[in-house]
């Protein structure tokens, strides 16, 4: 078994290629002696999505990249449709771009665009339970893109969805929500994954 020794928290002036450094993160160089941080996946803390009208993810670092929101047996107490909201400040209700599709004994049907926000979950009842994750990623200039795919317990049917939104500054928060935001989360747990 061999062992690496980290023995200094100060960044050299010029790294050699293939240094890798530590001061706070790690640091890769490439063979022009570029330096790039290198950011590790952080899994932030589980939240029961059991009460209340949201559940917000805030605080995320400006590095993050790529964010995958994961949902556990999601249950709201109404009928309306769950969906997702990004945020730079404050969550952000316009521009959005995207569908929302149900496949259901070999046929689909698809929801009207949301342009207030991401629909995930285009039929839902209370006793419908939500599992899959949904996948953020940045292409830059505040763009962020969305794919993902939820199954549906009480319909054994699969919601496939996909978008873009243009935010107005760095993202720095995910909210999950139901649309007109009055039905109430009573089942079930969300958490995010980010990386840079």
């Amino acid at each position: 078994m061999s062992i690496v020794a980290l023995t200094s928290d100060t960044l050299v002036a010029s790294p050699g290629a293939g240094q890798i450094e530590y001061n706070g993160q790690f640091y890769g160089t490439d063979s022009n002696a570029s330096r790039a941080q290198m950011q590790r996946l952080v899994l932030a803390t589980s939240q029961a999505s059991t009460s209340g009208t949201s559940i917000d993810f805030t605080g995320l670092p400006a590095w993050v990249k790529r964010i995958t929101v994961m949902f556990n047996g999601v249950s709201t107490s109404g009928a309306s449709n769950i969906q997702i909201q990004l945020g730079a400040g404050a969550v952000q209700s316009s521009g959005y771009l995207g569908s929302c599709s149900r496949i259901q004994n070999v046929s689909a049907t698809t929801a009207a665009p949301s342009t207030s926000a991401f629909l995930i979950a285009t039929i839902n009842t209370n006793t419908d339970t939500q599992n899959g994750s949904a996948i953020f990623s940045t292409i830059g200039s505040n763009i962020w893109t969305l794919q993902g795919i939820l199954w549906s317990g009480g319909y054994n049917a699969q919601h496939m969805f996909a978008g873009a939104v243009t935010l107005s500054g760095t993202l720095d928060r995910v909210r999950i929500t139901t649309a007109g935001g009055t039905d109430t989360f009573d089942a079930g747990s969300i958490n995010i994954l980010y990386e840079g």
